[in-house]
């Protein structure tokens, strides 16, 4: 167990898949959704998210100054796994002007005129910034996959285009594929978390929405139906993480039924990312700090 003074010390590749070339077929048995606490107790976690938030928010500032490099970060989750407090806790202490947080729900008219991709494409974080996507555009291979009426009957896709359903899931992972493989070559890597929760504990979270009057506000009918697809969401998701990971845009799958480790395990993946990137503050020539050498007499004097 570490000590309460000491940072986390965790082996993050445990955690991710980056493609079968590298990691070979993923299944999503093989990842846990729980594993031992990363923390003694709960001032021993305050303190571990802290130091990371702190980290994370001097790394962000250090590319927001830099400005050439921005991230996208994709939260990817069943229902209750824990997606909003993640991101609430773990993005809790870097500047909010560096970061750009959208939720994507059931498309509108406005995103079913448009490509699947489009409405994510318009929210794309500027250099500098670390985009949030609360969900994305593998809703497209996962629900509208389970539910394959929404392709045919609410996509406003030729009939056509629609014919063969392999076909489409296998072209839609391509377009994805291509389209992290652009965003990364111009700047703007892609970093995938899977919040893997189990069914139990899904079960546990919704109980206690219904439960817990302050939380009825969160519970939805439809989870409850969603839920009945538990297996061919699993198959889902295996099929998109094999078919869409990357050694550029790897899959992180996080054990979520503890939701301070899971908490953990995001903030340390996020900062090792940061790190990787060759992003510094800008440095001034010889003149520029004989200026401001000036300037800072000009202060004094006033």
């Amino acid at each position: 167990m570490n000590n309460t003074n000491e940072p986390l010390h965790l082996k993050t590749e445990r955690f991710r898949f980056a493609g079968s070339s590298e990691n070979g077929s993923f299944s999503i048995s093989d990842f846990p959704t729980k594993i031992d606490d990363l923390y003694e107790n709960k001032e021993h976690y305050e303190t571990l998210l802290a130091s990371l938030t702190t980290e994370l928010n001097e790394l962000q500032e250090k590319m927001y100054a830099h400005n050439r490099y921005g991230l996208v970060t994709i939260f990817q989750a069943m229902d209750a796994a824990g997606k909003d407090s993640t991101i609430q806790h773990v993005f809790s202490g870097v500047n909010p002007l560096g970061l750009r947080v959208h939720s994507f729900k059931r498309p509108t008219d406005q995103e079913l005129d448009h490509d699947f991709l489009w409405r994510n494409l318009i929210k794309l974080p500027e250099r500098g910034t670390i985009g949030i996507f609360n969900r994305s555009y593998y809703e497209e291979v996962l629900v509208v996959k389970v539910h394959p009426e929404i392709l045919t009957k609410t996509q406003r896709l030729p009939d056509e285009r629609t014919a063969d359903l392999d076909k489409v899931w296998k072209q839609r992972y391509k377009d994805i594929g291509n389209f992290e493989t652009y965003l990364n070559r111009n700047g703007f890597p892609v970093l995938k978390f899977f919040l893997n929760v189990s069914k139990k504990e899904q079960a546990d979270r919704l109980i206690d929405r219904i439960e817990d009057p302050s939380k009825n506000w969160k519970f939805d009918d439809q989870d409850v139906v969603e839920r009945g697809f538990w297996n061919q969401y699993m198959q889902a998701y295996e099929d998109a993480i094999n078919a869409t990971a990357s050694k550029k845009a790897p899959w992180y799958v996080i054990p979520a039924d503890d939701k301070k480790n899971m908490r953990l395990i995001v903030a340390k993946i996020l900062v090792e990312e940061l790190k990787t990137l060759k992003i510094e503050y800008p440095k001034v020539n010889k003149r520029q700090q004989k200026s401001l050498q000036d300037l800072l007499e000009v202060i004094k004097k006033e």
